[in-house]
């Protein structure tokens, strides 16, 4: 999100200007909308990084705007603004994406206290996925050189980091192929795919033919 803004949304001038009060030291831009429908342009106009999202607005709510920003933005963080009365639709949004929420009215300092605990968030996982390539480059480094023991542990390191990606088992399937434990790798090129249906790289080292006389040529580390 870094010195990206951050759009407050909801259709009460009072608490735009309390939100946009509390948030000014940050030092972010600072955008405002009073609906649903003119949050999603904003979206399209400006570099936001997180939404200030009010559930309750006429016109379009803020289910449905979380729906389409779903769609279109799903990078784009999202703290939804809850009064009472609300907290169903408050958790509905949460499996819609939203990533924490803040209940109405609220002073300054929590709202504050919360849009930096996101920010930190979202520091963290920029600097785990920056970990994670640095690993997948550094394994398919080591592969191609035949430095197995360091691939083993870069790979390790990578699916440590991030569980839920393809690249990293399908990389392992090749390690465990190159120490010729064919089953092994099959299993993880599997995993890959369970992964990510639609990862290549895993599916066309799962349906290679075996014992390929150009095996190296045809691995494809992705």
């Amino acid at each position: 999100m870094y010195r990206r803004g951050i759009l407050i949304v909801d259709d009460e001038e009072a608490i735009r200007q309390t939100a946009a009060q509390a948030l000014a030291p940050l030092g972010y831009d600072l955008i405002s909308a009073v609906d649903g429908r003119e949050a999603l342009d904003k979206l399209e106009e400006n570099r936001i990084g997180l939404v200030l999202l009010d559930l309750r607005m006429s016109g379009l709510d803020g289910l449905e705007t979380l729906r389409h920003m779903a769609k279109f933005r799903p990078e784009v963080r999202v703290i939804l603004m809850s009064g009472h009365g609300t907290i169903d639709s408050a958790v509905e949004a949460l499996k819609l994406g939203a990533v924490d929420f803040i209940a109405k009215p609220f002073s300054a300092l929590e709202l504050r206290d919360l849009v930096l605990k996101i920010i930190d968030r979202q520091a963290g996982e920029a600097a785990q996925a920056s970990a994670y390539e640095k690993h997948l480059a550094l394994t398919r480094c080591c592969l191609t050189e035949h430095h197995l023991a360091a691939a083993k542990e870069h790979t390790k390191q990578a699916i440590g980091l991030d569980p839920s990606r393809p690249e990293a088992f399908n990389l392992f399937g090749v390690l465990h192929e190159l120490t010729g434990n064919r089953t092994d790798a099959l299993k993880y090129y599997r995993v890959a795919l369970d992964l990510d249906s639609t990862y290549e790289p895993a599916l066309q080292n799962l349906t290679r033919p075996i014992n390929d006389p150009d095996q190296w040529q045809a691995i494809n580390l992705g």
